[in-house]
């Protein structure tokens, strides 16, 4: 948005300066700021789609702190599957898969992990096992 709205004011300063002082000249220049500018827009853009395309986020520290919550919760389970997504700043989206012995439920997880703050969504999923 603020890309967008720098582009259009450089426009019109090459308008208006093409129109009171016959500078010709600042279209043209003005469309090649208004290029890099956009030139760097998509670069961050593109750093950081990658980074959630790429489950970057799995060296946060939330991620630690996740492991460490389940490991202490009330019921022994085992993280088989773990994802977390960056959703916002400092706001994150987590699905979880558990592998416990004994008969629970999800809530008792999301409980356990709705201490963090930063976790706004989290899904998880339990699969159970029998000791033999």
């Amino acid at each position: 948005m603020i890309t967008d709205a720098a582009t259009s004011v450089l426009a019109i300063v090459a308008l208006i300066g093409g129109k009171l002082w016959g500078a010709a000249w600042l279209d043209p220049v003005m469309g090649i700021v208004g290029a890099v500018l956009v030139t760097i827009w998509a670069l961050g853009l593109i750093r950081d789609t990658g980074r959630v395309l790429l489950d970057a986020e799995m060296d946060a520290p939330v991620v630690a702190k996740i492991r460490q919550q389940i490991h202490a919760g009330p019921v022994d389970a085992k993280i088989t599957d773990l994802h977390v997504w960056r959703v916002g700043k400092g706001k994150y989206a987590c699905i979880l898969a558990l592998a416990v012995a004994q008969e629970t439920t999800a809530d008792v997880f999301r409980e356990c992990l709705q201490v963090q703050e930063e976790l706004v969504h989290i899904t998880v999923e339990l699969n159970q096992y029998r000791l033999e």
